[in-house]
């Protein structure tokens, strides 16, 4: 009986679990919150930090594969595990090519790979030239941690240039500027490599967020055909540019003239992949347990046009009490997934709603009906 550790137990751990008991396989995750999502349905938990190196070689020995559900880990623990002759999947090297954002673009642009202009800030100084270099208005992100918006800062004008260093640590963080893209829309594409070589390439999905966390994923995102072909041909070059087994989603920007640029990598399930759950033949969960296995991939081709509406949070509350199933679930065709917060917060993920219908349009009022019904006390 194979059993897997997975370090971190929020939603994502917890839905490759559910995913994952339906072929009886064992699940001991690593968190430092006793209650965390995936708390309830794992098999073990070891409650430790992420940066705990012994406890995630604990970890280790207790499972026949190690992954993780979000990449602010630590590179040498991952490096550690795999001199046990424990495998990790994406592996240490992966993490070390996509953790930092300014070695990930070095290494996407080496490969020939279309990412927007940037540059490294090692001080203020390189700041300011790097504004005489790309027009206003600058994207300013720390190299590392940031996630949903966190970590940016935009640079209208010369007189914020100092109000954006600060503002991300003064150069305490690793810093980098990226030319800022006027974008048509933001899509992504979720792509899975197994350990045995094979690749799979889902749909390419159409994302619109909201105070840079996302709301509504689409899918098939509304694109020309050559732009579609362009993503997905994308998607695989990143997938063997960074070695990864396991899903990787690739977040890309659509241009004005319908070519794609890379924005970031994630090596793991993603939250604009959830739509993969009751819209593809086979889910994103699913998929990277496979890959990580060795098992075949499975057909990672969209049944119908699906729309996933993430819930989130809006205010303080605790406990975390969801409200307005019964009227949101008045629509027999949604599918709505509580991830088992105990506390509310704004700007938190509590849950997401999905629909499928014959048609886009039919799907999102549907979806977006049943989000106007759910809340939490």
């Amino acid at each position: 009986m194979k059993k897997i550790g997975i370090i971190g137990g929020g939603q994502l751990g917890k839905m490759m679990i559910l995913d994952g008991k339906r072929l009886d396989y064992r699940f001991a995750i690593l968190d430092p919150t006793f209650d965390c999502p995936a708390h309830s349905i794992a098999d073990s938990h070891i409650v430790a930090a992420f940066d705990d190196v012994e406890a995630i070689k604990r970890l280790a020995s207790r499972v026949d594969v190690v992954t993780y559900e979000f990449e602010h880990i630590s590179v040498k623990a991952l490096e550690e595990v795999e001199k046990t002759g424990c495998p990790v999947y994406p592996s240490s090297k992966t993490l070390s090519y996509i953790q930092n954002k300014y070695t990930q673009k070095k290494r996407l642009k080496a490969c020939g790979i279309p990412v927007p202009e940037f540059l490294p800030v090692e001080d203020y100084a390189a700041l300011k030239r790097a504004a005489q270099t790309f027009p206003y208005p600058l994207i300013l992100k720390t190299c590392t941690g940031g996630y949903d918006g966190k970590g940016n800062f935009v640079i209208e004008n010369t007189g914020q240039l100092s109000e954006g260093y600060q503002a991300l640590g003064s150069g305490k963080l690793p810093l980098m500027v990226e030319k800022c893209v006027d974008f048509e829309k933001e899509v992504s594409v979720l792509a899975c490599r197994s350990i045995n070589g094979d690749v799979r390439v889902f749909p390419v999905a159409e994302n619109v967020h909201k105070n840079s966390i996302l709301d509504e994923t689409t899918v098939p995102a509304v694109i020309g055909r050559e732009t579609e072909k362009e993503a997905m041909e994308v998607a695989r070059a990143c997938i063997h540019a960074v070695e990864a087994c396991g899903m990787l989603c690739i977040e890309l920007f659509v241009t004005k003239d319908g070519h794609v640029l890379v924005n970031e990598l994630a090596p793991r399930p993603h939250n604009s992949g959830h739509y993969t759950i009751e819209g593809c033949h086979t889910s994103q969960f699913e998929q990277h347990v496979r890959a990580i296995l060795g098992l075949p991939l499975g057909d990672a081709g969209l049944i119908r046009p699906t729309v996933m509406k993430n819930i989130i949070g809006d205010h303080h509350g605790d406990p975390a009490e969801v409200l307005g199933l019964e009227e949101a679930y008045k629509n027999p065709n949604v599918k709505v997934h509580i991830y088992g917060k105990t506390k509310v917060a704004p700007g938190r993920k509590m849950g997401h709603i999905t629909a499928t219908a014959d048609t886009i349009e039919e799907a999102l009022r549907q979806v977006r009906a049943a989000h106007s019904a759910i809340g939490f006390r």
